[in-house]
């Protein structure tokens, strides 16, 4: 059955019972039938923390509001949620999600991930709750089993990786030629091996032109903004969207667009009321999918007054109010390269980025990058990553 991402809210009666672990919950379990069936699996754990993903199968009739609470562990705390808010109060574990999108039907199965601490060992939760009454499970997943038989190899077989998708500009790109070099084309050496990165960035393109095409026309609309004839999507954007190939439940999306939607003219100009539409199609068809949308800030040219490397970039509002408004996480690339270029003094060397510093960081348009800048930046979004508490990290080298 397929997962969706949506958010879960759990209401305080049930936050005390479970973490009471008292005679409400057990009294649900002895006199009603299972509330939902629940998935439970740890993606990734290191010294201090661990990634989950949770998926609930509702196994009575369709909701139209639901909940999910449990407890934790002791010296386990928890960090931050993907496709749901998730916090707790001592123990308890609440689970929340945006009032739209809270309806279940029966026999549905959402989903949503989580990052959290631990001081020491990983169990997982004893029992959850759906609206008040008990779950069946958790149900963990099995290790895979091996396989034997004449000819036929005894170690089991290989999980599927995990994909991060990217969708961006010229400045995440698979490199074209020595230069430029995407930051997107370097993410890949700071994850593991159990990740496989899918870079579909595409050099000049504004959001809405990287996903229709040469479908965005020349005209305008009567709000300015490009005209889309016909609305069909780029077979970048419907390869990412394919049920049996595409974005699926754990993968990644990672989206950078800001650079070249403030071009004055079509069809790569777009106003700030669509950037802001589109971005917010690319994050929930993305998290329907039960991937997790992160989204970045357009990365920084090296602009300097003076010797001080300043900000360069448009959209970065709309792009963190998307964030904000989905609740999804939100790199903010622009002003660590801002950052990472006054720590380097790169306004320092050779004003036309030819040599030095600034010579191997940047292309001679100091905006797009040498590899060892595209490695750099990749380098803010892993830092990123790990600093924010991402559940993407758990994959970091």
């Amino acid at each position: 059955m397929k997962v969706t991402r949506r958010r879960l809210a759990v209401p305080v009666a049930v936050v005390l019972a479970v973490a009471a672990g008292g005679l409400g919950l057990a009294a649900a379990q002895a006199t009603a039938a299972p509330a939902c069936r629940v998935g439970y699996r740890v993606t990734g754990q290191w010294d201090t923390g661990f990634a989950a993903d949770v998926t609930v199968t509702n196994l009575g009739p369709a909701l139209s509001s639901w909940s999910l609470g449990w407890s934790l562990a002791p010296g386990q705390g928890v960090v931050r949620g993907q496709g749901a808010t998730v916090t707790a109060t001592g123990s308890a574990v609440t689970a929340t999600g945006p009032e739209h999108d809270r309806a279940v039907a029966a026999g549905a199965t959402i989903g949503f991930s989580f990052t959290g601490t631990r001081g020491g060992g990983n169990p997982v939760p004893a029992a959850f709750a759906l609206n008040g009454t008990a779950c069946a499970g958790p149900v963990t997943t099995p290790a895979p089993t091996p396989c034997t038989g004449p000819g036929v190899p005894s170690q089991p077989p290989a999980p599927a990786k995990v994909r991060v998708w990217l969708a961006g500009d010229s400045t995440m790109m698979e490199p074209q030629g020595t230069c430029p070099v995407g930051w997107g084309s370097e993410l890949g050496p700071y994850l593991n091996g159990d990740v496989a990165v899918r870079n579909s960035a595409a050099g000049g393109r504004s959001i809405q032109s990287w996903l229709f095409g040469a479908n965005v026309t020349g005209a305008r609309t009567a709000t300015g903004d490009c005209l889309v004839s016909p609305a069909a999507y780029h077979p970048r954007w419907t390869a990412m969207l394919d049920t049996a190939t595409g974005m699926r439940a754990g993968d990644y999306l990672i989206v950078q667009f800001g650079i070249n939607d403030g071009a004055p003219s079509c069809p790569r100009h777009v106003g700030p009321d669509r950037y802001r539409e589109l971005l917010t199609v690319m994050v929930r068809d993305a998290r329907a999918r039960g991937a997790l949308p992160i989204v970045v800030t357009p990365v920084a040219a090296l602009t300097c007054d003076g010797g001080t490397a300043v900000g360069s970039r448009g959209f970065l509002t709309e792009t963190r109010a998307v964030a904000t408004a989905e609740g999804v996480p939100l790199i903010d690339l622009h002003q660590r390269s801002v950052g990472l270029y006054n720590a380097l003094g790169l306004c320092l060397h050779d004003g036309g980025y030819g040599a030095g510093a600034a010579g191997a960081f940047f292309c001679r348009d100091a905006t797009h990058f040498e590899a060892g800048g595209a490695r750099r930046i990749a380098g803010l979004v892993a830092a990123a990553l790990r600093e924010q508490g991402i559940p993407l990290a758990a994959y970091l080298r």
